[in-house]
Order: structure tokens, then C-alpha cells, then sequence
């Protein structure tokens, strides 16, 4: 078994409030949750403003299949994440 994790610091600098936060980080959550066979989350930064902290895991029996999606994740929310962009990613891959 391979999980491969992501933890995701996405920075959103036009927003003024934990409305306006989540108005942004929601939808791109669900987008990921539709689109790909992954767990997604907002897992801190959780009443800051202006900064998300996301993780996503994907589980698969391939190494080389694990990372591929997660990639595909990140490229994705950088694609696709309006009025916020992606101030640090971290991966990790673990096999069990």
C-alpha cells in the first residue's frame, strides 16, 4: 500500500473575511472531491483570513500511480483556484 500526502499553503491576500476565505477555498474543494479519487481537506489555518492550510492523500497499490495523481491535484488547484494562489506545497510519500 502507498499513501502519497500533500499539505497545501494556499494564500489568499484579497480577502477580508472567513466568508470571503471559504467562499474561495470550498468550491475548489469540491472540484478536487468531483474530479479525483482523493481525500481533500482545509486542515488549518483555519480562522486565519487571508491563509489556508489543505491536505489531500491519495491510497493506491503503485507508487508512481500515488504521485501522479497528487500532481495531477496540485496542478489542478493551481489551475483552477480563483482569487487565491499556492504559497508552498509539501509531498510525501509513504509505502506500507
Amino acid at each position: 500500500m502507498v499513501i502519497a500526502m500533500a499539505y497545501l499553503t494556499i494564500e489568499i491576500p484579497e480577502s477580508h473575511s472567513l466568508k470571503e476565505k471559504r467562499s474561495t477555498i470550498r468550491p475548489i474543494i469540491k472540484r478536487v472531491q468531483n474530479r479525483f479519487n482523493v481525500s481533500i481537506a482545509e486542515i488549518d489555518h483555519l480562522e486565519s483570513w487571508q491563509v489556508s492550510g489543505v491536505g489531500i492523500v491519495c491510497v493506491s497499490n503503485a507508487r508512481r500511480h500515488a504521485e501522479e495523481m497528487l500532481q495531477n491535484v496540485i496542478g489542478f488547484i493551481e489551475e483552477n483556484l480563483d482569487g487565491g494562489h499556492l504559497a508552498e506545497v509539501e509531498t510525501e510519500t509513504q509505502t506500507f
